[in-house]
Order: structure tokens, then sequence, then C-alpha cells
């Protein structure tokens, strides 16, 4: 190993689809010598789109890690997805980074990953910086793509090398300040960078007012710099054309010489097993920890987890311990991802991205450490789109059960966003994803890899269940059988929580009718009831269950009779509390050309949808914002490809849930009832 900890920059090229963020990051692997020739989408032949799926749609579905060397530092770059159906890959991407790079389009300007992206990286307090790509390309009006970054984003956002020649090459415009560019003044632009670098220290600015510019040292720039970026008080803005290769050596300059290492980027909130905090250093001496925030199961290595290391080097033939197992693991072989494949080391210090092979016992975002002094080590879970669309599978062919649900489990080790479910009383499996094509694109993958076919029902959309009053329930279970029997008496109370609290499970039991023991067997009872629902089987949420009163019989009182006695008290309350059905609202943002607006506001306004607003594109394009019932759109990607001539575009994301009009409820539960009579 040739780097330290402050050598490393971790970067993530993230932002839209189409923006040219494989291209660039091609074109970074070749520039910084990672790569002897650049590959290209059309051939197929990237570091970055390696799956089959990939290529054949021409555009990224999983991250790809691969590292370079430049200026002495060592480069580990991310390639995300941009589409929004597979941004659970991109989003655990940003937990092995300090720094965002959000990709524009030159001609298209802001579009809506641009913005999803911004958000996302502030949310997690992460360093940002806007890269404008395709600056070269007829129809990019650059000065009023930075004045409109600037107005969206706001005014920290500041180019720090300005594009000159119509493209064809970048100057600097932080340490120098000469030549002629294609708009603005290279002396004004670095005049404002340096105003708002020195502001963030009192030192630094006191030597700038008294001294002059000259007086502050290239180190100096840096931490004050770099500071700005961690406090979100610059977001520096690059140029480049990784068609050309126009702006790459200068945006490999900023992020060795100005983005921040490990050892000053903030780590992740890790926790102890009592929930105390863990105060976690870039210290390659203490004890190791370090996060998986990729899993992927590959046909040749087998499971492999890829981790960012935050504490601590990992060697070859390292002990380590997955999150509070008892039993450590040996390191057979430390693995650096350079994008499909993968080059063998010798240790990963703080900063480092490793990976490790054919370690079942790990998982997506499982803590690997090596203290034995700790019963745990957590961290708490990025936060991740609900996965709304379902699907209901049932294998091609007979005999595939337990390979489908073998497939189905590696799948969702991969993705935080796709999920499968079992639902017993409709002997069916479910999985669920962030739209029609994210699941598409699953069975494809299953299909290829593990050789299993399926049929797929229409789309379930994850309805659930609560309550609108108070109730309270009863149920006494006594069960003789000759021998000892059963017996476990139950009351309790319900009422209904604010949407989204989730479930509450209050103990008011007084005197000892109930012992404390038995308490965990009837919240078991009361969760199972829960889980199946009450109205139309789906899982009631957003409610509080007290128990207050009941019995116990001191020989016939088993765990059992209180999991049955909690359960059908439950029900018992549920029928009198008013039980409603709760359907997902989305939050939908679809692009189209202006000449389609009053055929898709009309289509979104049959589908129970309240429009919220538009915003005005460049080129034409009109993005409608709305919010509406999933169930409506289950067959919306079709009927906007008519509506549009194939041109249009939406997005997702869960807004909150509501309850559904009375006669969809009435609808939902008559087609439950048959399920449940045969039960």
């Amino acid at each position: 190993m040739t780097y330290s900890t402050e050598s490393i920059r971790n970067i993530a090229l993230a932002g839209h689809a189409g923006v040219g963020k494989t291209t660039l990051f091609e074109a970074l692997l070749h520039a910084g010598g990672a790569i002897q020739a650049m590959g290209s989408i059309e051939r197929g032949n990237t570091v970055s789109d390696s799956d089959s799926q990939e290529k054949a749609r021409a555009h990224s579905i999983d991250s790809c890690i691969a590292s370079l060397g430049h200026a002495g530092c060592h480069i580990n770059l991310i390639d995300t997805a941009g589409y929004a159906d597979f941004r659970g890959g991109t989003l655990s991407a940003l937990a092995a980074v300090e720094t965002v790079a959000v990709v524009v389009n030159a001609v298209n300007g802001i579009e809506h990953g641009t913005r999803r992206m911004m958000m996302h990286a502030k949310a997690r307090g992460l360093a940002r910086m806007l890269v404008i790509n395709k600056i070269d390309y007829d129809g990019a009006h650059l000065a009023a793509l930075v004045d409109a970054l600037r107005e969206e984003f706001g005014g920290e956002c500041l180019p720090v090398n300005l594009p000159a020649g119509r493209g064809s090459r970048v100057l600097d415009c932080f340490f120098h300040a000469d030549g002629v560019t294609d708009f603005s003044s290279l002396a004004e632009a670095h005049q404002r960078i340096l105003d708002q670098v020195v502001e963030v220290d009192e030192t630094v600015m006191d030597r700038y007012l008294d001294a002059g510019e000259g007086a502050l040292t290239p180190q100096q720039l840096h931490d004050a710099f770099e500071q700005c970026l961690r406090e979100g008080h610059l977001v520096p803005i690059c140029f480049v054309s990784a068609r050309t290769g126009a702006g790459l050596a200068e945006l490999l300059d900023v992020a060795a010489r100005l983005l921040p290492n490990p050892a000053e980027g903030n780590p992740p909130p890790f926790v102890r097993g009592d929930g105390t905090p863990l105060k976690v250093g870039a210290d390659p001496a203490a004890h190791v920890i370090a996060d998986v925030f990729k899993i992927v199961n590959d046909p040749f290595v087998g499971k492999l987890g890829v981790f960012r290391v935050w504490q601590g080097t990992i060697r070859r033939d390292s002990q380590l311990l997955v999150d509070d197992g008892r039993k450590p693991f040996k390191v057979g072989h430390l693995l650096s991802p350079q994008g499909k494949g993968h080059v063998e080391i010798e240790a990963a210090i703080p900063g480092d991205i490793a990976a490790v092979a054919k370690v079942e016992e790990i998982h997506f975002d499982a803590v690997l450490h090596d203290s034995h002094d700790e019963d745990r080590i957590a961290l708490a879970p990025p936060a991740f789109p609900a996965p709304m669309f379902g699907l209901a599978l049932v294998p091609r062919h007979k005999g595939q059960e337990q390979k489908l649900s073998n497939a189905l489990a590696r799948l969702a080790e991969e993705d935080p966003c796709f999920r499968v479910e079992h639902h017993k009383e409709l002997n069916e499996t479910v999985v669920r994803g962030l739209s029609d094509l994210h699941l598409k694109v699953m069975l494809e993958r299953m299909r290829e890899r593990y050789g299993v076919e399926v049929e797929a029902q229409p789309p379930r959309i994850a309805y659930r269940e609560t309550i609108a009053a108070h109730a309270d329930g009863h149920h006494r279970h006594k069960k003789q059988t000759g021998g000892a029997g059963q017996f476990g008496e139950v009351f309790l109370r319900i009422e209904p929580l604010e949407r989204g609290a989730g479930f509450e499970f209050v103990d008011a039991v007084k005197g000892g009718v109930i012992p404390g023991q038995f308490l965990p067997a009837i919240e078991k009872g009361v969760r199972q009831a829960m889980e199946h629902g009450a109205v139309a089987g789906y899982p009631l949420q957003d409610l509080r269950v007290t128990v207050y009163d009941g019995k116990y019989h001191p020989v016939d009182s088993k765990e059992v009779a209180f999991v049955s006695a909690g359960k059908k008290a439950f029900l018992d309350a549920v029928g009198k509390a008013r039980p409603i059905v709760l359907e997902p609202i989305v939050n939908v943002e679809v692009a189209i050309p202006e000449n389609s607006v009053g055929d898709v506001t009309g289509g979104l306004a049959g589908k129970r949808a309240r429009i919220l607003g538009t915003d005005t594109q460049r080129g034409g394009e009109l993005v409608i914002k709305a919010q509406a019932p999933l169930a409506e759109l289950t067959d919306y990607p079709t009927e906007l490809k008519a509506m549009t001539g194939g041109r249009g575009r939406y997005s997702l994301d869960l807004s909150h849930y509501e309850a559904v009009p009375p006669a969809v409820q009435k609808q939902l539960g008559e087609a439950w009832k048959p399920h449940v009579e045969e039960d």
C-alpha cells in the first residue's frame, strides 16, 4: 500500500439519468491510468455497466466501484444509477463517501434527479459539488445554467474552474486566475470563491484582510475550503466533457487538492448494544469498525460483501465479527473492487473501500468489527424509499418453489428497495419494488442468474389498515384436554394514533392479575392479528394497544393461552373501533412535452390525483407535480407512453397513507372474505 488515509478521496457520481455519469466514470478512470482504453456504452464494454441488462438498456442499474491514482491521491469513484427506479443502490453508495459529485447535463440543465441527489447529499451532511458535463455540445448555455444552479441551490454554488474555447478546454480559477473563458472573468470568479472560503475561518480571514490574498498558503486555502464543503457553505461547480476529455485533469486536481479526505469527514453515528454512542475516528491502529454498504452475489466468487472502513486496519487473516455475532470469521481474501473485477490487497485502512467473499452471515448494513469488548456495534440504517409496487409470483414449473425462494432471497440481499413477502393465508409470494420497471428488471435477473421463471399476477398495492375510534376488547381462552389445560384472559383497549406513528404496546396491568412473564405473549398475539388484518387482510398500523386487566391460572396458564387471548381480544376491539383501509398516496412528477399537458393533466385528474403545480424546463418540457393514489397508477407507464408519443417519463415517491373511499373498502373486504372463509 502506497497511500495513507489522508490521501484517500471517496466520491460518488450521482444525478439524473442520461447526464453521462457512466461515460464520465470511464473517462476519469482512463485519465487516471486505471484503464488503458475507454470503453463505450454503445459497445457495451464500459467498466461500470457490466451486467447484461445494463448493456441491453444502455444505462446503469447498480452502483459500480473503481479506483484510480492522481497527484499522490487514491481516489475511489462510485458510479450510481440515475433512474429513480434503481435508487436503492445509489442511496446505499452515499454511506461510503465524503463527497457527492452531482453531474448535470449542460444541455438539459437542472432535472428531477439533480434536485433529488442534491437533497439526499445535503440531508446526510456530505460535501457536494456540481459537475457540468457535455460542455461542448450544441445547445449548452453554460452561463445561464450556472445562474440557474445558483438560483435553485443557493449562492454558495460557485465555479472553481471555467470553460474556454467553446468548451474545448477548462481553466482553473481557484489557485490561478489567468486566461480567457467562454463567460465570466477568471479574476472575478476567483475573487468570489476566495471571499466565500475565507469567511469560515477567522485566522484565514484576518490574514487575508491584513496582508491580502498572497499571504494565504495553498494548505490554508485547502483547510478553509474543506471546512466550507463539510458545512455546506460552498458547493463548487466544475466543467467537463467526458466525450473529449476537456476538464478531466482539472476535475481530478480539484478532487486531490480540495475535497475532504476520510480523516476530515464526519463518521456515521455508530452505537453500542446499550444504545450509547460509540466514538469512531480514522485511526489505523484502533479496533476495526467497517460498514457493509453493498452485497453482490457473484457467480464466480460467491457472496461478496463490500464495505467502507471507518476505523482500524483490516488485513488478510484478520478475525472479524458481524454485528453482535460471537463467532468471528477469517478474512481469507481481501479484495479491492475494480468494476466487475477485484484486485487482491494486503490491507484496508480507514477510508478504504474493500470486500470479502464467501461469508454467508454478512448482510447489507452489517457492522464488521474485531472488538470482543462490545456486545454489539450497530449503525442506524439509512432511510430508503418504500417499495410500493407489488407482484404476486408463482413458479412457472412445478417443484421450483424452493429454488424461487432462494433466488428471491439473494436478490433481496443486494437491493434494499426490493422486498419479498410470503402470505400464508393466500399461499402466495409477493415481491415489492419502486416501480414496474424495477420489478421487471429483478425478475429478468432472476431468470438469467438462477434459471427461475415465474408467472406474475397483476400488481398488488401495499394497502394498510387502521382504526378510527377507541374501543375495548376482551377474550377468555380456556381449553381442557384431559390433563393440564390452557387458560388466559385479557382485557385491552385500543386507540388510533396519527398517521405514520406505527404501533405502541402499553402494559397497564395492576395488582399482578396477569404475571409479567405473560405480557410478551399477549403482545405476540396482538402483532399476529395486526399482521393479517381485520377488514381486508392488510397489516394494521398507527394504533396503541393497552392491556389493563385479565386473569391467569397458576397451573393452566401458559404462553400459548395468552397469545390466543391477546389475539382474539384485539380482534374483538378492532371490530368496534371503526376499522378502515388506508391506501398509499404517492408524489408524482411527470416530465412531458408542452403539447401533451392537456391530455396528461386530464388523465391524472381522472385518477383521483391532486395537481400541485408545474415547472417549465429547458427545451420546451414541462414537469407536472401531483399526488395520486398508487392504486390508480398501475397501468400508467403504458398510458403515459400513448399520450406523449413515448416522450413522457415519471417518478414516484411515497407521500403518506390516507383512507380509501368507502366503495373501495367494501370491494377490498369482499375480495378478502373468501380467503377468510376457506381458512
